[in-house]
């Protein structure tokens, strides 16, 4: 997928207003109309002028659009980080259709901006309470650990808006928030009355926010079962032992079978992340050889090699 620079495609500076960037697109536009215009990509232009003033005139997808910063050309090879979009707060507002794949990866259906057509765990819902405030969506990146054991948190949140000169600055608050133990990726956390204010004295609206996990160097997590490596030496494997394991809820101490395989993957019951049932923890075992780094290490391997009558490419071969 192509990085699109939409400031290029409208010939405007990053800086540039909210008013300069509607002068140029209404001037670009009219160069392209199809119905106007003698140009021969007329039509292809007029999508691209189209699609990047979508972004460019609503400070929530320019101020995301923003961060990007001046990191990518238009034509680069991209693919937006998983936690691009995490902090920014925004009503939610519906984006349009039938632009790129770039502006659809970015803004469709699956970003925050369709959030005010999604509820709670994904329900629709039109995004207005009654005479109130209109809810609020933001994404936030929690641990592994936070999501296993709760957790109480103090997050900061950024909501763009134009400043007195018509440039996009960005609001910051921050909010204590409770994390549910065994919440799992997508599921939200809804705070009551932290949306937008009513207008009239009316019920402000919620604030919504999705939960994804931050990258784990130890564990992934697959629904609400967690998977995470263990190293274990050369006799550990072969003769069994007791070893402890760093789990996500604490530390315990884990079963080694002997004549246990690297790739060998134990199941720890309901070590996973809570619920009804709760989801399994599974360690998958690798076997790590200690360095040859003195003569007298060498011997010990020479030794096995001519005790153990073993070539496990023979038996792969099989």
């Amino acid at each position: 997928m192509e990085f699109k620079d939409y400031y290029q495609t409208l010939g405007l500076s990053r800086d540039a207003s909210q008013e300069e960037i509607k002068r140029a697109y209404r001037k670009l536009a009219r160069k392209f109309h199809p119905d106007v215009s003698k140009e021969t990509d007329a039509e292809a232009r007029f999508k691209e002028v189209g699609e990047a003033y979508e972004v460019l005139k609503d400070p929530e997808k320019r101020a995301a659009y923003d961060q990007f910063g001046s990191n990518w050309q238009a034509g680069q090879e991209f693919r937006p980080p998983p936690d691009w979009d995490a902090g920014f707060e925004f009503r939610g507002s519906t984006a349009g259709t039938g632009f790129s794949d770039f502006f659809e990866t970015l803004f469709g259906a699956s970003g925050p901006f369709a959030g005010a057509r999604r509820g709670p765990g994904g329900a629709a819902h039109g995004g207005f309470h009654a005479a109130g405030g209109e809810d609020h969506h933001a994404k936030i990146m929690i641990s592994i650990e936070d999501a296993v054991k709760g957790a109480r948190r103090s997050i900061r949140l950024q909501s763009p808006e134009l400043d007195a000169h018509g440039n996009v600055a960005l609001k910051q608050r921050q909010l204590n928030v409770a994390i549910p133990a065994g919440i799992t990726a997508g599921q939200q956390i809804r705070l009551a009355g932290q949306g937008a204010p009513a207008l009239g004295g009316g019920k402000a609206g919620d604030l919504y926010l999705e939960v994804e996990f931050e990258p784990h160097p130890r564990y992934r997590v697959e629904g609400r079962d967690i998977h995470s490596r263990l190293k274990i030496t050369p006799w550990e494997a072969a003769l069994g032992a007791r070893v402890p394991a760093d789990t996500p809820g604490g530390q315990v101490e884990l079963r080694v079978p002997a004549g246990a395989q690297s790739g060998q993957k134990l199941r720890l019951k309901g070590r996973g992340m809570p619920g009804t049932p709760a989801g399994d923890l599974y360690v998958e075992l690798r076997i790590v050889t200690p360095p040859a780094g003195d003569e007298r290490s060498r011997e010990l391997y020479r030794k096995m090699a001519q005790h153990f009558d073993y070539d496990p490419r023979r038996e792969s071969a099989a």
